[in-house]
């Protein structure tokens, strides 16, 4: 059973997947709210082959860390080798070893049989490893309009905060709508290698807890992450492209905008090899959402799929890619997605994404395109 929290969203979930059900036949296609992508044809994906584990712990973004393992962050469940009751914890911090074909996922910070139990609630859609160091931003257990920026420099064992204990009333971000209290980061390379500069970038919707269009934007310099006064907000471009950045949150504006809805769940990541930046997004708490790339972290967007259903009509979120779990061409790659039902769990999935050859319009490897 899952906590207030959870329970309040499905039941926005579920409204939306029986509507979305009962007219599956006659469900119409909605247009996406970017041109295609310049660069990839379209998409596959291995959809018999899913790897699931931890059944009733969800959510799951991912990074890559320094020591080359995947750490990650569940919900509401025991983690690896825990179920829905067993090991259950609000939070939890797991890392994963080996290669994708033979992966094994332990619990570091709560679950089952974890090195260290967890010693606050709360729920987080983005980790992140830089120098070492792992960053979280969690938002409040019941609430979702409130978070902090916590930090572990043990791989994940403990974790302090930069504004007091989790419980404090002083949070990091307290914005009208809940602004940036779930975000997630802009993934890279291994312990952050590869990045663009020495920010970080982060993406959120604009209102927690409502159906809605708009993600925003922050970045904060690297060495600063742990310091809220630091942080920068898009808050558009210039003539030429270039963006704006404000460090008044007021002055916000939207990075990225769907007419058809966004919602909680979002990622991003960079693929070093396509040089482009991607973003995931869950649309309206249902089985639909789109894979968006851009030259830039802050566009121009162009889309990659857009999908108003997805594998079945079951609702699904937070759609993880990473550079770790890439063949070398880059042009095959794993994603780890969560949901309700029967994908309440760590989800792994093959993706084999086909490039567009712009000389004869077909599609092409990678290696065959210049680099």
């Amino acid at each position: 059973m899952k906590e207030p929290w959870t329970v309040c969203r499905i039941i926005l979930l579920m409204f939306l997947f029986l509507g979305s059900s009962c007219d599956s036949k006659r469900q119409m296609t909605v247009a996406a709210p970017y041109p295609s992508s310049p660069i990839i044809e379209s998409v596959s994906w291995d959809s018999g082959g899913i790897n699931q584990a931890a059944p009733g712990s969800d959510i799951w973004p991912l990074t890559w860390g320094r020591d080359g393992r995947l750490y990650t962050v569940w919900g509401d469940g025991g983690g690896f080798g825990g179920t829905d009751t067993d090991g259950r914890v609000s939070l939890g911090v797991a890392r994963i070893e080996g290669a994708v074909d033979r992966w094994n996922g332990m619990n570091v910070f709560g679950g089952l049989h974890a090195e260290t139990p967890a010693v606050f609630s709360g729920k987080s859609h983005g980790i992140l490893s830089v120098d070492g160091t792992l960053y979280m931003i969690i938002q409040e257990q019941n609430n979702w309009l409130r978070g902090k920026i916590a930090r572990s420099d043990d791989f994940g064992r403990t974790w302090t905060f930069g504004r007091g204990s989790f419980g404090d009333s002083d949070w990091d971000f307290n914005e009208p709508g809940g602004a940036l209290s779930g975000a997630c980061f802009l993934q890279f390379g291994r312990d952050y290698a590869g990045a663009r500069d020495d920010y970080v970038y982060g993406y959120d919707v604009r209102v927690q807890l409502e159906l809605q269009h708009d993600i925003v934007m922050f970045r904060v310099p690297k060495d600063q992450i742990m310091n809220r006064s630091a942080y920068e907000f898009y808050a558009g471009a210039e003539k030429n492209g270039n963006p704006i950045w404000t460090e008044d949150i007021a002055q916000m504006r939207p990075v990225f905008t769907d007419p058809n809805g966004v919602s909680w769940g979002i990622q991003a990541f960079y693929h070093p090899l396509l040089r482009r930046y991607f973003l995931t997004v869950p649309r309206n708490n249902t089985a639909a959402w789109g894979i968006f790339d851009a030259p830039e972290p802050w566009g121009p967007w162009t889309t990659v799929s857009y999908y108003d259903m997805w594998l079945d009509s079951t609702p699904k979120f937070s759609y993880s890619f990473n550079q770790k779990w890439m063949s070398d061409d880059g042009l095959t790659m794993w994603m780890v997605f969560s949901g309700i039902g029967k994908y309440d769990a760590f989800n792994l999935i093959k993706a084999t994404f086909t490039i567009k050859d712009h000389s004869k319009g077909i599609a092409v490897p990678l290696n065959d395109q210049e680099q």
